[in-house]
């Protein structure tokens, strides 16, 4: 099973009216994170929440290879691979962009991809373009990956490492 992730809004919240908490790592600060001055907003537990999934962790992110340089180190995650988005001149409305990139990269593995973008018709493409099963779980980008969430996602990869 592969689960995509996004960073900006699914691991790093933004647009809350509220404070954001501020957090400090106990990995290995990486020197690349005086880069990036949000990257505190990013709660470290959720590196092992993430690798107690049990599935294989992919960026699905603009952020490229900054994900491993920053946000792997401050979650405590290895390098992890990374969606590489093609160049495409058109965009595929009412798709997200990212949609057809991730359903390819899948090759029809099951999958997750949790984002705070994704859209009814980003799931309806999916279940129509690709063979196995498929989460798209949309993330509210004020709070990023929520308790909430983890149960939905859970279940969801509980129910599907069933199947035969």
């Amino acid at each position: 099973m592969l689960l995509f992730l996004d960073v900006d809004g699914t691991l790093l919240p933004f647009g809350s009216a509220r404070p954001y908490p501020s957090y400090e790592t106990r990995f290995a600060a990486p020197s690349a994170a005086a880069g990036h001055p949000l990257l505190n907003r990013i709660d470290p537990a959720l590196g092992a929440r993430l690798t107690a999934l049990d599935c294989e962790l992919v960026w699905a992110t603009t952020w490229m290879d900054d994900a491993n340089v920053c946000v792997a180190p401050w979650l405590g995650l290895p390098a992890l691979p990374l969606v590489d988005w093609p160049d495409e001149d058109e965009l595929s409305a009412p798709l997200h962009w990212k949609t057809r990139p991730l359903v390819a990269w899948a090759d029809g593995r099951p999958f997750v991809w949790v984002d705070d973008e994704i859209t009814g018709a980003d799931r309806t493409w999916a279940a129509a373009h690709h063979p196995a099963p498929a989460l798209l779980h949309r993330v509210d980008h004020r709070h990023g990956l929520t308790d909430a969430d983890f149960a939905v996602i859970e279940e969801w990869l509980g129910r599907n490492r069933a199947r035969p």
